[in-house]
């Protein structure tokens, strides 16, 4: 793997500030790269089963003859952020002897470092982490902004802590071995940015988005820097989400619910759930008047050709959710206040808001004829 200098975009949050490093060949030199800015700690890796037989004899061999505790493996898949695994997990490292002065290394995707995370937050009232993520997704969303948890049966991340890392480390080259398919749903969190912030920067991805999914160095960097540039600046403005921060769950409201039905499976991805999603906020914002008329067509045209589905009937599926069955797990939103929905809409592409104004049957209406 080649070595250069990575692209270090700090995260600003006083005291729990840290650095996002992204670059390539990272996950070879990560026992240096920890040396060197936490001497003295002791790591424990959490891992998933595939990830363990891609990397994790790389990372372990970085730790060469420092403090490395041991390892732990969990099994792939959004179905492991569980409280049985969470259990399992925080009980074996502290078999290992993880104290508040070491560090749990997360190696994986968003599941890992959410999972991972969390027994962190909670392990001896709080253990330093290092995320370590192994998908474009979690590169650009989840391993930033200190978000940790599991799901219930009422809906995704809804037993959690905010507890941010000491250091992320996103290795670009890591990304050679995903799927097209994890690719492309980690993509949608990238055009995520532009839609709700910045409207310059969706309109390079409309131009490049194939440089970006076929791995270009230089468009694929730019394109998980700006997203990381976008996010730690938001986490810096609001870091426990009472504000600007619930901006990134642009279209995860009715992604989240989707995923929910779909049983938190691989018949939808996260990232393919928020690509629905973020085109349902659009078409809403829409439908009421609040963005003008082709603005959901052009992000459905632009997702649709990195790959990825953009209305609900895309779901490989033998049923449809009724309309209140969605409305039912939408409504387990963590945004929801009293029992009222909160909303994540859009003026414009690359200008996202909070609406607080809809109402549960106005949103029923709505999506009669996309259930259907």
């Amino acid at each position: 793997m080649a070595e250069e200098t990575p692209a270090i975009v700090p995260v600003v949050l006083g005291v729990r500030s840290y650095d996002i490093l992204i670059g390539p060949g990272l996950i070879g030199r990560l026992g240096a790269l920890i040396d060197e800015r936490f001497p003295g700690a002791r790591v424990a890796i959490v891992t998933d089963a595939n990830v363990r037989g891609l990397y994790l004899e790389t990372v372990e061999r970085s730790f060469a003859g420092s403090g490395l505790l041991g390892t732990i493996v969990v099994p792939p898949g959004e179905a492991s952020k569980n409280f049985s695994e969470l259990a399992r997990v925080a009980d074996e490292l502290l078999g290992l002897g993880v104290e508040r002065n070491d560090l749990v290394l997360a190696l994986g995707g968003g599941v890992i470092g959410d999972l991972a995370g969390f027994a962190a937050a909670i392990l001896r009232r709080g253990v330093r982490f290092v995320q370590v993520p192994t998908s474009l997704l979690a590169q650009v969303d989840s391993s930033v902004g200190g978000k940790t948890g599991i799901n219930s049966k009422h809906g995704k991340n809804l037993i959690g802590a905010f507890h941010q890392p000491v250091l992320v480390a996103a290795d670009t080259d890591v990304l050679e071995t995903l799927p097209k398919r994890q690719l492309a749903a980690g993509y949608a969190e990238v055009a995520k940015y532009g839609l709700l912030g910045d409207a310059a920067f969706f309109a390079w991805l409309e131009k490049n988005h194939a440089a970006v999914l076929t791995q270009e160095p230089a468009a694929l960097r730019h394109a998980i820097e700006t997203s990381c540039r976008a996010k730690a600046a938001i986490v810096a403005r609001d870091e426990t989400e009472t504000g600007d921060r619930a901006l990134l769950n642009l279209g995860h409201t009715f992604g989240h619910a989707l995923e929910a039905w779909a049983g938190y499976s691989d018949k939808l991805l996260h990232g393919e759930a928020i690509a629905i999603g973020m085109v349902l906020a659009f078409r809403f914002s829409e439908a009421r008047g609040q963005a003008a008329a082709g603005s959901a067509d052009r992000v459905a045209r632009h997702l649709k050709s990195a790959g990825l589905p953009v209305k609900i009937s895309d779901v490989a599926s033998n049923t449809r959710p009724s309309v209140a069955e969605i409305v039912r797990l939408m409504a387990q939103d963590k945004k929801v206040q009293r029992g009222h929905p909160t909303l994540i809409l859009a003026r414009a592409i690359g200008e996202a808001f909070i609406s607080r104004d809809q109402s549960w049957a106005e949103i029923e209406t709505f999506l009669e004829p996309h259930c259907s």
